[in-house]
């Protein structure tokens, strides 16, 4: 197996996404890759995000304004470099965190994604669908599910 050229990491904000950005710049370090950092987001506004994390309490991670989503970049390129990846984009896309993802994987030419197993065990996941589970099924390239919880 060749290596890795393009790798796409997803981050939401959270410690375990964070886990998740710090291997995949690992990875992109090893392989001399290009590190993609996405992080999906719906525009909304403070008192809209405050609500919802009130509703969703331990699922609240997944509720980012655009503000967030430029500071949620900032942070992960942060790691990313501490963890020796040399060659590092952001890129905030605005949409639902699966559709996002395979996008940016597609308008990189990807072939490796990452993303932590948040969810990916939890009942609203099990009913719903998680991040991790849907885009290892719908992105087309290969898909690292690191253990992060």
């Amino acid at each position: 197996m060749s290596a890795y050229q393009t790798v796409v990491v997803g981050t939401d904000g959270s410690d375990s996404s964070f886990n998740a950005v710090d291997k995949a710049a690992a990875v992109a370090a090893d392989s001399g890759a290009t590190l993609v950092i996405a992080c999906a987001y719906y525009p909304a506004s403070r008192s809209d995000v405050e609500k919802a994390q009130d509703v969703l309490r331990d699922e609240a991670y997944q509720v980012v304004g655009s503000a967030p989503a430029e500071d949620t970049l900032l942070t992960a390129r942060d790691r990313a470099a501490r963890a020796g990846a040399a060659k590092i984009e952001t890129v905030p896309v605005r949409g639902e965190p699966v559709e996002s993802l395979r996008k940016v994987v597609k308008d990189h030419s990807a072939d490796l994604l990452v993303v932590g197993n948040r969810g990916l065990n939890t009942l609203t996941g099990r009913i719903l669908g998680s991040v991790p589970s849907e885009v290892a099924r719908k992105s087309g390239v290969d898909v690292l599910i690191v253990h992060t919880t």
